[in-house]
């Protein structure tokens, strides 16, 4: 039963259209070529535009474009990425009221292998990505918390894209991303209380850690 759901929960993270869609859509944002029209720009879409800028940056580098470069150009971007984004906050959400119980041991362990899965559900997609327009909408704040609103155009289709960002130490970290009024914290957090349920927080750990252990191999 246990390793019925993990499978189905696998295969949906993988094939769910709105699932991968997410990552694939924000390097629509971050990877090729991309044209930006600015609407309101306050703080929040200032540091989301820093982001997009060093990744930019980053790709257009001749250097960093020799396949020997591969894996360097990789980490260079996850970086980048890993500080806008704040994966700790994103694993609280996604695993809900447990996250509360853990120890500091259990969290640190939690977000890492979180943070295994969502940058290697998007690293075979970098090369081959063609890169879409993307329009900046609108934003929103209240108090530490803020929502950048952009479109991704891909032909004669507008996507919406909208990032949530919580102000920690002065500085917009995202804290989920939404597409198309899908959320990417929600769509994990579905699938993660689904293993729960019917199992335990170390099966699910148990499980995330072998996922991990996959991705990481050659």
């Amino acid at each position: 039963m246990m390793m019925a759901i993990v499978n189905s929960w696998s295969r949906n993270v993988r094939a769910q259209a709105r699932g991968s869609f997410v990552l694939r859509v924000f390097l629509a944002l971050v990877w090729v070529g991309l044209t930006v029209a600015p609407g309101y720009a306050g703080a929040p879409t200032d540091s989301m535009k820093a982001t997009i800028d060093d990744i930019l940056r980053i790709i257009r580098e001749k250097e960093l474009k020799q396949p020997a470069k591969a894996e360097e150009r990789r980490q260079q971007l996850e970086k980048v990425v890993g500080a806008r984004f704040d994966y700790q906050e994103m694993s609280r959400r996604a695993l809900g009221a447990p996250w509360n119980s853990l120890s500091d041991h259990e969290k640190q362990e939690f977000v890492g292998l979180f943070r295994t899965l969502l940058t290697n559900s998007y690293a075979d997609k970098l090369e081959t990505y063609s890169g879409e327009g993307v329009q900046y909408v609108n934003e929103r704040t209240e108090k530490d918390y803020a929502e950048v609103r952009t479109k991704v155009l891909s032909g004669k289709t507008e996507i919406p894209l909208d990032y949530r960002l919580i102000n920690k130490a002065e500085d917009w970290r995202v804290y989920d991303v939404v597409v198309d009024g899908v959320s990417l914290v929600n769509n994990y957090r579905g699938q993660f209380t689904k293993i729960l349920r019917a199992s335990s927080y170390s099966d699910l750990v148990d499980q995330l850690r072998k996922k991990s252990d996959k991705l990481k191999s050659p």
